[in-house]
């Protein structure tokens, strides 16, 4: 049977329907479905939150008995394998449906291509690659981390009319207008995890929580590249951190010998607890070593992470240096410790306020975000400050860039965009323009 405008349709729904539980299915990904018969939709369903159950199980379970001879709009490969719940694609042969209509075909090794063939098998007309830029688009998160090892990362930068992101010196400054910044939260409450550098961390002092009335207990995870645990105590971040997760992350060299019988620095990412819908509590910590490791295989409840190396375009394969000025002791605060016994009270009473300390290089991205995903992290936010940006853009880790541009003017001491509209790296397209009151949005993507 020929797609029809119809199916176009239906499935643009179901898209759109995917995306109302985005960065909150837990490892799973958040997946629309719709059940449709004689032209109406008879049941609808989108990932339940922390991923179970599936959108296809709730969608029929609302269709019932209407479910036999319908069609199902799913933005995903119905899933094949039996996990903690039966199979979807079992599900859809036993309530009768005549047609299975699909966006985008699941990279994990045990559905691909598996789950059609099983719908198939049962007499289930089945048409793919509906819509599929689309849905890969509304799935960024979940494909990345399946065919990358690692979480889809987003780099958001406002800009001042004169080319800066901030003034030294003055910690937040306001550039972009109340109608931009509540787009902002939107994106972070859709977000897994946001991360800044100990500069923007210091200079700003910033919560990087979700506050849209409604939305906060979205929060994301919030993370801060610190190599020597220069995160003041008083900092929100650290005050806050029993009520949304922060983690630090440590140079490995400072890590003391004594605190592991092996004089190793610890192996992997403390237990991710994810938000308030809380992740599968199934969810175990990597092996030992497997931070250090280049690729290593992960084990996930939900997904199977092939060892795929993630270097970008025009990226370099050697260890990225340290941004300049990002280190503390610099202009952005904090001294170096030299006695390890500093950095070891320093550790303690970081974890004691509720901070989770991660020891793994903050200036090698290309093996703390394979870490982060292991942690059940398929969606990153990169919001400061100008060498963290530099530091994700030269390793050609940025899947996709928000740039707001606005009216205002900085002037002196301004502290100068790492990117502007017109040097966007090769490799990414221009994929879309919107205004917010006085704001614009120019949003850049790679291709999955």
């Amino acid at each position: 049977m020929s797609i029809t405008p119809h199916d176009e349709r239906f499935m643009a729904a179901a898209i759109r329907l995917s995306r109302w539980h985005l960065g909150r299915t837990a490892t799973n990904p958040s997946v629309g479905c719709l059940i449709v018969k004689d032209g109406v939709i008879v049941g609808r369903a989108v990932t339940a939150l922390s991923g179970r159950p599936h959108a296809e199980t709730q969608a029929l379970a609302e269709a019932s008995a209407l479910a036999r001879g319908a069609t199902a709009y799913v933005t995903l490969e119905p899933c094949s394998h039996h996990g903690k719940t039966p199979p979807c694609s079992e599900a859809l042969i036993a309530y009768g449906v005549a047609r299975v209509v699909i966006s985008v075909t699941d990279p994990d090794p045990r559905v691909s291509g598996r789950g059609i063939a099983m719908l198939r098998e049962a007499g289930i007309e089945v048409d793919a690659g509906v819509l599929e830029a689309e849905g890969r688009h509304s799935l960024a998160a979940y494909l990345t981390r399946q065919t990358k090892n690692r979480p889809y990362v987003t780099l958001k930068l406002a800009v001042s009319a004169d080319g800066m992101i901030g003034r030294e010196g003055e910690g937040q400054v306001a550039i972009t207008g109340p109608e931009a910044r509540a787009q902002v939260q939107a994106l972070r409450a859709e977000t897994d995890a946001i991360l800044v550098g100990i500069g923007t961390a210091i200079a700003d002092d910033p919560l990087l929580t979700v506050r849209s009335p409604g939305l906060e207990s979205q929060s994301p995870i919030r993370i801060v590249l610190d190599p020597f645990l220069a995160l003041p105590l008083t900092s929100k971040l650290v005050e806050t951190a029993r009520q949304v997760p922060v983690i630090v992350v440590a140079s490995e060299e400072v890590w003391p010998l004594s605190a592991d019988a092996e004089g190793l620095p610890p192996s992997a990412l403390p237990g991710y607890r994810g938000r308030a819908e809380g992740l599968d509590p199934s969810f175990g910590p990597p092996t030992r070593g497997e931070i250090g490791k280049e690729r290593a295989p992960n084990s996930l409840d939900d997904s199977s992470l092939p060892a795929t190396a993630d270097v970008g375009r025009g990226a370099s394969s050697q260890p990225i240096s340290p941004p300049v000025g990002e280190m503390p002791g610099r202009a952005e605060g904090g001294i170096p410790p030299t006695d390890p016994t500093d950095m070891d009270s320093r550790r303690a009473a970081l974890e004691a306020a509720g901070v989770e300390v991660v020891h793994c290089n903050p200036y090698h991205p290309e093996v703390l975000l394979p870490a982060l995903a292991t942690r059940g992290i398929s969606s990153l936010l990169v919001e400061g400050g100008a060498k963290t940006a530099r530091l994700f853009l030269k390793a050609g880790l940025v899947d996709r860039i928000q740039l707001y541009q606005a009216p205002v003017v900085i002037g002196e001491r301004g502290i100068e965009s790492p990117l502007q509209t017109t040097d966007i790296p090769s490799g990414f397209a221009h994929t879309g323009t919107l205004l917010f009151g006085e704001d614009r949005l120019d949003e850049y993507e790679r291709g999955l």
